[in-house]
């Protein structure tokens, strides 16, 4: 079999693994200069991985019979995390009906619904900045979106038009503060190895780390099974939020929602860890992407200024619908998840029947890797790749497998279109109401977190003024 090109000493997995996790973006970007696109990591007796970022053949694997790939199997990194139970982990059939279920509430009508709550909330954690005060920037855009996914999954009351949605109780706001301890835990490079070393997972006490990481875990557990419990014990329904969409959609008069099995209706086991795992990836990974928009936003005043002028063509009090659609904007957004994408590769395909790419003929067993990182990095597709220019975005449009920051395929992201949307109201709204600054203007470089990569966790910034009255307000 005719392999692509890759190292030929196959007995320094260790060392790349620990490549991997603390120099993720250089350790794809020597391999891709020294052995071209697409490179090869593994083989010989070891797991085979091939690493792509060429558009032609992320298209072949992106548009492939789903059936002829594993992709859960390749994330049981995240098991200690979400669960065995989680979208992320599954495949086949009941992979897709998991995602048919929860696919919904983040799209169309229902997603903008949640548009006033998303600049309220925004509005409340920005009130706490004082002028003159440096805050941590990723500390305050993961409590918005920690916010704003907890308001999405488990929904607020008060829907009267126009009234602030109110906070459901002191059991959510546990949830909040421990699910932002527990991901901080393995937030740093160093932490993030017990992820991708199982045997560092010992629970040597509270005190150790991953001690300490279970009893967490323990703690969102025992409060996502008693909301479940809760829910299930409620004579009907008729909520908006997810889960009393998962609820209802289970226990439908009808005996069981078209989307599941008959007889298969989804157990506490498997809610808990579906709510798990959007409570995760609805939050972290916003949160990241927030942190970078600011960052670029005000690194550089020309794409500031732009914004501003842009801000100021909205009518006081617009809907967050027209914010959503300004260009210039929706560019930034874009643009900030170009040129360092969350996910800097897609979920792996394993292949269960061999398959050819772009002339290769691969195995079973052989993971294939659509490479997010370099694709977005490609002289040929985007000029000036480590330039940040919203106007790339302006000029033409990509092919999804050109850009592709929430993957693609069957496994795209789910809440692709509500993490944008949320990206566009959050900065639409600190922008209007404050002038930042950077503590230190020096550039700053991506590093992990997690599983994901992300701005350091000490970036800060300052207000240095108020915006002008005359700003338009946006809620």
């Amino acid at each position: 079999m005719r392999l692509p090109n890759g190292p030929q000493k196959q007995s320094f997995l260790y060392r790349r693994t620990i490549e991997w996790i603390f120099r993720p973006l250089e350790f794809l970007e020597t391999y891709a200069q020294r052995y071209g696109d697409p490179f090869r990591i593994g083989g010989d007796k070891l797991p085979l991985s091939i690493y792509f970022s060429n558009p032609e053949a992320i298209q072949q694997i992106f548009t492939a019979d789903p059936e002829l790939f594993e992709s859960g199997s390749s994330n049981r990194v995240l098991l200690p995390i979400l669960g065995e139970n989680s979208l992320l982990l599954l495949d086949g059939d009941r992979h897709q009906r998991q995602r048919r279920l929860l696919t919904p509430p983040f799209h169309g009508e229902r997603m903008r619904t949640y548009g006033q709550l998303i600049c309220d909330i925004t509005e409340q954690v920005i009130s706490q900045w004082k002028i003159g005060e440096p805050f941590n920037v990723r500390s305050s855009m993961q409590e918005i979106s920690l916010q704003v996914i907890l308001s999405a999954v488990f929904g607020l009351h008060d829907s009267a038009a126009g009234a602030p949605l109110a906070r459901q109780g002191e059991r959510f706001d546990q949830l909040r503060q421990i699910l932002g301890s527990m991901l901080d835990l393995i937030s740093s490079p160093l932490t993030s190895s017990f992820l991708f070393f199982p045997s560092l997972q010992k629970d040597l006490g509270a005190w150790s780390p991953w001690g300490h990481f279970l009893r967490q875990k323990q703690q969102i557990q025992e409060l996502l099974y008693a909301e479940i419990e809760s829910r299930r014990h409620q004579p009907h329904q008729s909520g908006e939020d997810i889960l009393s969409l998962m609820i209802s959609a289970v226990v439908s008069e009808a005996g069981r929602d078209s989307v599941l099995e008959a007889g298969q209706p989804m157990t506490n086991a498997e809610l808990h860890d579906e709510l798990l795992t959007l409570l995760f990836a609805g939050h972290e990974t916003t949160a990241s992407a927030l942190s970078w928009a600011l960052y670029w936003i005000n690194s550089l005043p020309e794409v500031q200024d732009r914004l501003l002028k842009e801000l100021n063509t909205l009518a006081p009090n617009s809907d967050p619908s027209e914010i959503a659609r300004l260009p210039y904007l929706t560019a930034v957004c874009q643009e900030t998840l170009r040129i360092y994408p969350i996910a800097i590769t897609t979920f792996a395909r394993i292949l269960k029947s061999p398959f050819e790419v772009m002339g290769y003929e691969f195995e079973p067993g052989t993971a294939l890797v659509p490479v997010v990182y370099l694709t977005h990095r490609r002289e040929d597709i985007y000029p000036e790749p480590k330039r940040f220019k919203p106007d790339r975005f302006l000029e033409r449009q990509f092919s999804p497998y050109e850009y592709l920051p929430f993957g693609g395929g069957n496994r795209r992201c789910i809440g692709a279109a509500f993490a944008q949307f949320e990206m566009k109201l959050v900065l639409a709204t600190i922008l209007s109401r404050f002038q930042l600054s950077l503590c230190d203007r020096r550039p700053v470089k991506p590093v992990r977190r997690g599983v994901t990569v992300a701005p350091p966790g000490n970036m800060r910034m300052v207000v240095t003024q108020p915006r002008h009255q005359d700003t338009p307000v946006l809620i």
